[in-house]
């Protein structure tokens, strides 16, 4: 298993997109969590205006915490918005194919965060770790992930 530097700084984060392609969707909601030393840093939570989502199951899961994101009202202002925000600090990503199509445009170093939480990603990965780490359920999947990076520090022997 994979061990965070000390005295790095990384991005944890989370992208929900309409469609499974970035040629044929935008990215609906981006959190992120800026961290160093396994302290926070920094958000980042972001969400293209609902006028703009034409799909129901999207608009559905993102329909939680309205006041806690800044919404955009067109599909370019997140990625540059995150781009600016997350200048060259590396990303760990949860390692699935839309994550990482829409993030090809980022030259930031992205690397799976499963690499320091000993899994593979899969489908059900974050009830997964729930389970392995004892969580509570939470909407912010990059809060539980942040959660199992400090479980995982705290555990090392």
């Amino acid at each position: 298993m994979k061990k965070l530097s000390k005295n790095k700084e990384y991005i944890i984060l989370e992208i929900i997109p309409t469609r499974l392609s970035p040629d044929k969707g935008l990215i609906a909601q981006l959190s992120a969590l800026k961290i160093k030393d396994l302290c926070l840093l920094d958000r980042f939570d972001y969400r293209l205006d609902e006028k703009l989502i034409y799909n129901p199951d999207i608009l559905n899961m993102i329909k939680y915490d309205k006041d806690s994101f800044t919404y955009v009202k067109d599909k370019e202002t997140i990625l540059n918005k995150f781009r600016e925000w997350a200048k060259d600090i590396e990303l760990l990503i949860i390692d699935n194919e839309y994550t990482k199509n829409y993030l090809k445009p980022l030259k930031n170093k992205k690397t799976s965060i499963f690499k320091y939480l000993d899994l593979k990603f899969s489908d059900g990965i974050i009830d997964i770790i729930m389970k392995k780490y004892n969580l509570e359920p939470s909407n912010h999947i990059v809060d539980l992930l942040y959660e199992a990076l400090i479980y995982e520090s705290n555990n090392k022997n």
